[in-house]
C-alpha cells in the first residue's frame, strides 16, 4: 500500500464504521462502499478503464446468483441455494427488454453452463451485457458454491463519463481485519488502473449503507 494511505489509517476508518453500525443496529447487514472522486482525468479524451479484482472476503451481505444452465448443471445446483433457469425459461422471456432488465435487477450476478453461454445473447438479447452482468462461464469441473463465493468477492471498477464512482468492498458483518484487507486491496488495485496513479485521486471516502461517509484520503 502506498504511504499516501497507511494501513493504520484504513483500519481506523473501518473501526469507526463498524462501531457506528453496532451503535445504530439495523435490521439488515449494511454494505460498505468505497466512494472515489478522480481528478486530472478527462473521460472524453483519456482511456476509460474497466478492471475487476477478487478480494479476500465477500463484498455484499446478500449476494444473489442465478444459474442459466443445462440439465446436468441445474441438477448439480439443487443443494446450493442458487436459483436456476433452463433454456425454456429463457425462451419464455422472448427477448422482452423489460423482462430481461427485471431479471438483471433481481440478481447480483449470473453464471451459465459452458454448453449454454454462447446462446445467451441469442436467447435474451444484449440486456444482461448492458447491465454489466453477462454470465460467468461454469465448467463441468467447477464447484458451483465456490464459483458463487468467488463472484461475491469480486469488485469491478469501471470509469464511464463521470469522475466519481462507488463500489461495494465489504459489509458490516465482516471483522475489522477482513474489512481492512478488502479496502486495502481494492484501493491498491484502483491505483494500478489509473493513468497517473495517486495523482488521479481527488478523494476517497468509505461509508456503510446508512452511515456517514468517512474520508480515507
Amino acid at each position: 500500500m502506498s504511504v499516501k494511505l497507511p494501513a493504520e489509517q484504513v483500519r481506523a476508518v473501518v473501526a469507526e464504521i463498524l462501531a457506528e453500525s453496532k451503535e445504530h443496529k439495523r435490521n439488515f447487514l449494511e454494505t460498505v462502499e468505497l466512494q472515489i472522486g478522480l481528478k486530472n482525468y478527462d473521460p472524453q479524451k483519456d482511456k476509460r478503464f474497466t478492471g475487476s479484482i477478487k478480494l479476500p472476503h465477500p463484498c455484499k451481505p446478500k449476494f444473489k446468483v442465478c444459474l442459466l444452465g443445462d440439465a446436468a448443471d441445474i441438477d448439480r445446483a439443487k443443494d446450493t441455494g442458487v436459483d436456476t433457469m433452463d433454456v425454456e425459461a429463457l425462451r419464455k422471456l422472448n427477448k422482452n427488454k423489460k423482462l430481461v432488465k427485471k431479471l438483471a435487477r433481481r440478481y447480483n450476478a449470473f453464471i451459465a453452463s459452458e454448453s449454454l453461454i454462447r446462446q445467451v445473447p441469442r436467447l435474451l438479447g444484449p440486456g444482461l451485457n448492458k447491465a454489466g452482468k453477462f454470465p460467468a462461464p461454469l465448467s463441468v469441473n467447477d464447484d458451483i458454491s465456490a464459483k458463487v463465493l468467488g463472484l461475491s468477492c469480486t469488485v469491478k471498477f469501471q470509469l464511464k463519463r463521470v469522475l466519481c464512482m462507488g463500489v461495494a468492498v465489504g459489509h458490516v458483518g465482516l471483522t475489522e481485519d477482513e474489512l481492512t484487507a478488502n479496502v486495502t486491496q481494492a484501493v491498491a488495485f484502483l491505483i494500478g488502473l489509473l493513468k497517473k496513479g495517486w495523482q488521479n485521486i481527488k478523494v476517497l471516502h468509505l461509508k456503510s449503507t446508512m452511515g456517514a461517509p468517512r474520508r480515507l484520503y
